[in-house]
């Protein structure tokens, strides 16, 4: 029987150490909560009125930065956009210039090279007739002989 009244001492002795925990815990937290000192109702009316009124100035300031950064978007931005646009058509006006010559040109170098082939076509022909003929001579001579 020993046993078990040192084991049940045990778990009361937990419980009443846990009931002081909890009592220190709300004495501790009262003891804290007098040394707060409260504002009175015209100070925290005073706080009040100044962190509205800041909240509000900075909406303020944010709303006038992003109309200025708007009107400067709209007119600043898209007068250089159209600059640039305009510069790129004069580009691709330029170009298409430039691509029309040179499909002159290239049309003028492919006659010539078309030309320049047809001349080497002719003379290995003649080359190959002379060739014939003289292979024909010389077969006429052999049997000839």
């Amino acid at each position: 029987m020993a046993k078990k009244d040192i084991k049940t001492n045990g778990k009361e002795n937990k419980k009443e150490k846990e009931n002081k925990n909890k009592k220190s815990f709300f004495k501790g937290l009262k003891a804290e909560l007098k040394k707060v000192i409260w504002p009175t109702p015209k100070q925290l009316f005073n706080n009040t009125v100044a962190v509205i009124t800041i909240v509000l100035v900075t909406a303020l300031i944010v709303f006038v930065l992003d109309l200025t950064f708007e009107a400067i978007n709209r007119n600043g931005i898209d007068k250089i956009k159209e600059s640039v646009q305009t510069l790129n058509s004069e580009n691709n006006e330029t170009s298409d210039n430039t691509v029309e010559t040179n499909t002159t040109e290239n049309t003028e170098d492919t006659n010539t090279s078309e030309n320049t082939d047809n001349a080497y076509n002719t003379d290995a022909s003649n080359s190959t007739e002379e060739t014939n003929n003289t292979e024909n001579t010389e077969a006429q001579e052999n049997t000839a002989q």
